[in-house]
């Protein structure tokens, strides 16, 4: 059976809310949730052939948290974004919360991320390109903004069957 449904849809008011931090004695109950996430994640690239990472309020979890996987599990707790390159990017954006809707987008081609992980160890990486891109969509939902908000112009709406995009 499937869990899909867990993942909270385009027009749900909790999508514009902005998550607060977590603190450490939320660590267990926050690795469980990113457990959920992973899961999530891994079915919905099954399904729809897509899917690197989720943002905890997509599956109603008000905390500033990112699952990611794309090679192996991965989670970031309480990212903070900074350091974005002037020069942007263009593209075609999916979301797990709107399924075969894409957005034309700009997103910052570079940009750095500092985080805790799930230790409560503080990492910093530099990312460029689809990570970059990944982690500012990502980082977006902990701000209550989706990415249809992000939209270049009225025009920049599909259905994925009308466009090609690297998934």
């Amino acid at each position: 059976m499937s869990n899909l449904h867990k993942i909270l849809k385009l027009g749900n008011p909790k999508l514009h809310e902005v998550s607060v931090s977590l603190t450490e004695e939320e660590l267990p109950v926050a690795l469980s949730k990113a457990s959920e996430m992973h899961d999530l994640i891994l079915e919905y690239r099954k399904t729809y052939g897509s899917g690197r990472a989720m943002a905890a309020p997509q599956i109603g979890y008000q905390k500033r948290m990112i699952a990611l996987y794309i090679d192996r599990p991965l989670i970031l707790i309480n990212p903070v974004l900074y350091n974005y390159s002037s020069e942007m990017m263009e593209l075609w954006d999916d979301c797990m919360s709107f399924p075969n809707f894409l957005v034309k987008v700009k997103r910052h081609k570079k940009c750095s991320v500092r985080f805790l992980d799930s230790d409560w160890k503080e990492q910093c990486w530099e990312l460029e390109d689809d990570l970059s891109e990944l982690i500012q969509h990502e980082y977006d939902h902990l701000e209550g903004i989706l990415a249809t908000q992000r939209a270049i112009d009225d025009k920049s709406f599909a259905l994925a069957s009308e466009i090609k995009v690297k998934a």
